[in-house]
């Protein structure tokens, strides 16, 4: 089959591509991808002399470029995963997370109608839900939480989520949709809580911890998320949604910490800063449905997890030196 991944140039796409590439060799892929601060093509170097991968720069929101690029290709599965996904900067500048994350998944949907795409695959965030109680350790997401963006980034997702959903009543456009929890592992760029924290704590660094810390996150390693979307794609129902999370839990307090022991550094480097505006409380999902139904379990502990992780930023600083000199 040949697969179309945009946003491929960044760290859950390029995982993906890893992935998908190790694990299907029968496969071809063509990555699209705008290359933005987060995209980065040296990330794509393992794969970049493979024939059965091939790099396309463009941005999904030109709708020129889009209709062209498939009219000249027989794509059979389209995984979006091109997005701008950082709340920080979504408070600062509004508007480019309403073109690429509602304007480029429409113009994408178009151009899979047109040529009869066989499967329309939307990577969401379970941010859409807004967020959960601290004091109700016994709630989590479901499929059927209502919607509740609590930023400008998880109101653009969610807007994505809902028109892929009404293409699919209103249109007949194959659609599955994904929403997953905190992605960590390698290529993360750098402005994420993981890699910023594990970069200064290498230089000794103040590492800057919004509020009190307490904030809850369900984290998942990024090769069980590939993995689970690799399963929606070859099992998942038609038109239906499908929550992943890794059941790993923690305050942003307890991976700062973690981090910190992990690398040798001590805790007197965690500096506490001025909350973020609008700061989710906890992000919980519960992955019951896609284990039911498609048997996919989150098989990286966090312990496993972060150490990966870590020991990848310690084998590859010149990838993320790179980035912040930038």
């Amino acid at each position: 089959m040949h697969f179309l991944v945009t946003g491929g140039a960044g760290f859950i796409g390029s995982n993906f591509v890893f992935y998908m590439m190790e694990n299907h060799p029968e496969d071809q892929i063509t990555c699209l991808d705008a290359l933005t601060y987060a995209g980065n093509l040296k990330t794509l170097e393992p794969v970049m002399d493979d024939p059965r991968f091939t790099f396309v720069r463009g941005d999904i929101a030109d709708r020129e470029q889009v209709f062209d690029l498939f009219g000249k290709n027989s794509f059979d599965v389209v995984v979006n995963f091109a997005a701008e996904t950082h709340v920080d900067r979504s408070i600062e500048d509004p508007g480019i997370f309403l073109r690429t994350n509602i304007i480029g998944t429409q113009t994408l949907m178009d151009a899979c109608l047109e040529h009869k795409v066989s499967r329309f695959h939307h990577v969401g965030t379970d941010e859409v839900y807004g967020d959960l109680p601290l004091d109700r350790p016994d709630q989590y997401f479901t499929e059927n939480t209502p919607l509740k963006a609590s930023s400008p980034y998880s109101a653009s997702k969610a807007s994505a989520d809902l028109l892929a959903m009404a293409y699919h009543r209103t249109y007949g456009l194959p659609v599955t949709i994904s929403r997953c929890s905190n992605n960590y592992g390698p290529y993360q760029f750098p402005e994420k809580l993981i890699p910023l924290m594990i970069s200064r704590a290498l230089a000794d660094e103040p590492l800057p911890v919004y509020g009190t810390g307490k904030n809850v996150r369900d984290w998942l390693y990024v090769e069980d998320h590939c993995k689970a979307i690799d399963i929606v794609l070859q099992q998942g129902r038609i038109g239906e949604i499908y929550n992943i999370g890794g059941h790993n839990e923690k305050t942003n307090l307890e991976v700062v910490k973690t981090i910190l022991r992990q690398l040798g550094k001590p805790e007197s480097l965690i500096h506490f800063v001025e909350d973020r505006k609008g700061h989710d409380l906890r992000y919980a999902i519960d992955p019951e449905k896609i284990r039911n139904e498609l048997g996919w379990y989150p098989e990286t502990s966090f312990e496993d997890g972060i150490r990966k992780t870590i020991t990848w930023y310690l084998s590859n600083r010149a990838w993320w030196e790179e980035l912040i000199s930038d």
